[in-house]
């Protein structure tokens, strides 16, 4: 037999995570729809397959109660925890929970008289195994990042973190600045923010950079538009499509002294809601950088979900990466 019918119903929630990692790349955005049929989904098999194992007697019955136990008690509320702590995106987080519902034990699967996944653990519980999996994977990430870097000669300290790109390509870009007016920094600003900011005012990133002197001053404010929530696949294009030859540094005079320059703390009075954690400081110095500079310093960022489909293809045909490393070494 390939498979226990809820283990083989299981399967169909590959490809809605196929699909969620490359809108995840391209939006940096998933539709909050997605996830309550997956919860529906993955509760209906959970009941299917408690069912079946019912009353839950013996070694057998005990071990699903338990593995089930520990992916919806702690898996998926970890996925929770770590949004309020500022490491997952609400998506990512959703995506954790969603897995933890529909995968609490390990599923097996009998493919020309292989069984798989190949590596089992003691625990268990699958939706740990595609967490460590998925946090692996990202771990690749940085390693990768660099790599780019030092094929196009781009050798710093930041190459892990960073890499500079075209200030005219940052419309279609997601991640934030790893540098403001002072230097390089972790906390630079959302380019996210940044479309929003653009979109309030009605102006390109190219007018920003044509007459930066007099759109520093808050009284060049008009009317102001819907920032949207700053998406590429959203809103006015922000490019300005600006000849990359221009330069829009205005080095050389003193910025003039304003109250409130750019306007910034008056852009984040008049959204209802906030600019990814942005504040007026972190705005100014990252209009300052873009109006003064050819090329920046960007870290992309990893959408979550896509080192997390892909820790789930690779649970649930290698199995648990950690535990075979483990294993490996002797210490398991």
């Amino acid at each position: 037999m390939f498979a226990t019918l809820p283990d083989a119903l299981r399967l169909l929630v590959v490809p809605v995570f196929a699909w969620a990692a490359l809108r995840d790349v391209r939006t940096r955005r998933l539709p909050n729809r997605l996830w309550p049929p997956l919860y529906l989904f993955g509760a209906l098999v959970l009941v299917w397959e408690t069912a079946t194992l019912w009353p839950l007697a013996g070694v057998e019955g005990r071990l699903f109660l338990v593995r089930a136990a520990i992916s919806l008690i702690f898996v998926a509320p970890l996925g929770y925890a770590f949004w309020y702590l500022g490491a997952f995106g609400g998506a990512d987080a959703k995506a954790l929970i969603a897995l933890a519902l529909v995968f609490p034990t390990f599923p097996t699967y009998e493919i020309v008289g292989t069984t798989f996944p190949l590596v089992d653990t003691q625990l268990g519980v699958f939706s740990l195994t595609i967490l460590t999996n998925t946090v692996l994977l990202g771990l690749a990430y940085p390693i990768g990042l660099a790599a780019v870097n030092l094929a196009r000669g781009h050798v710093s300290p930041t190459m892990f973190l960073a890499r500079p790109v075209s200030v005219y390509s940052l419309s279609d870009r997601h991640g934030r600045l790893f540098e403001d007016d002072v230097g390089t920094t972790r906390s630079g600003l959302d380019l996210d923010a940044l479309r929003m900011y653009l979109r309030w005012r009605g102006l390109t990133l190219g007018d920003l950079r044509a007459d930066p002197d007099r759109l520093r001053d808050p009284d060049s404010v008009g009317e102001t538009f819907e920032p949207t929530d700053g998406g590429t696949h959203v809103g006015p294009r922000t490019d300005g499509d600006v000849d990359e030859t221009g330069d829009g540094s205005t080095a050389g005079d003193p910025a003039p002294t304003h109250d409130d320059p750019w306007a910034a703390g008056r852009f984040l009075d008049d959204i209802d809601h906030g600019a990814y954690g942005t504040d007026a400081d972190t705005l100014r110095g990252g209009l300052r950088v873009v109006t003064q500079k050819d090329r920046v310093l960007v870290s992309p960022g990893m959408p979550f979900v896509v080192p997390m489909a892909l820790g789930l293809v690779v649970s649930l045909t290698y199995g648990d990466v950690l535990f075979a490393v483990l294993g490996a070494l002797g210490t398991v």
